[in-house]
């Protein structure tokens, strides 16, 4: 079990909350499929207002990879491990992501875009959604219910409540067979992340990558995302940990 402390401070308002519901099949966040939301377990962005039953984007919707906008020098203090860099996102947030990633967005119909940062070989992949649903309970509950189509191949690994202190979270581990709009990798390992930010809002952090080469690669990217994430509109301190 991942211990959570939560230390940043909100000083501002920010957007709606999230999203998300996962499939194999939404909008690819270049632009390149239909996989808008896919995040490890993410529910469609809903274009209705109702909790989890959002449209997938229409084609031609994303913004392009090449949309790459300048990282200034938000860690003076060399706190992001090795490896990666200390992202300010055109969407508002600070997040760490591995260095040489490109970046990538599809519009939301609720809350921010989804954003996608993919490795240089497309095999891992990180996303970055708001979440719509009450609470990430409520958000697992109904990507995993029976009315949410799953990606080819969904194995549900498991569902733990991170639930600590100050932080509210919950994380979705499956495999699947493929992923749409992504490169043949064999069987696909997805963690997917929901939680309350310093903002009060609800986030989602996805990371994907294939199983053959074991699994601690993709948890080891969302709690480094998550230990360096600051929502927009926010000024945030000590770092969450998820040790």
């Amino acid at each position: 079990m991942w211990s959570v402390v939560g230390g940043a401070a909100v000083v501002g308002v920010v957007v709606g909350l999230v999203l998300t519901q996962t499939l194999g099949g939404g909008k690819e966040a270049d632009g390149q499929g239909d996989d808008k939301a896919a995040s490890a377990g993410v529910s469609q962005p809903a274009g209705s207002g109702s909790p989890g039953t959002r449209e997938a984007p229409a084609p031609g919707q994303s913004t392009s990879a090449a949309e790459e906008p300048t990282s200034p020098d938000l860690d003076p203090d060399g706190t992001v491990p090795d490896g990666y860099d200390l992202y300010a996102d055109s969407e508002g947030f600070t997040i760490a992501r591995p260095t040489g990633w490109t970046r990538s967005s599809v519009s939301s119909q609720y809350g921010m875009e989804v954003v996608t940062y993919r490795s240089p070989d497309r095999g891992m992949r990180l996303q970055v959604f708001e979440v719509a649903e009450p609470s990430p309970d409520a958000s697992y509950e109904l990507f995993l219910s029976d009315a949410t189509p799953k990606a080819p191949g969904f194995e549900q690994l498991s569902l733990e409540t991170l639930d600590d202190g100050d932080f509210t979270g919950s994380r979705l581990e499956y495999l699947a067979d493929s992923i749409r709009g992504e490169p043949d990798v064999g069987t696909w390992h997805v963690v997917d992340l929901r939680f309350q930010a310093a903002d009060g809002k609800l986030y989602a952090l996805a990371a994907y990558g294939a199983d053959s080469d074991g699994r601690e690669d993709e948890r080891e990217l969302i709690r480094t995302a998550l230990e360096h994430f600051c929502p927009p509109a926010t000024t945030c301190g000590t770092a969450t940990d998820l040790g």
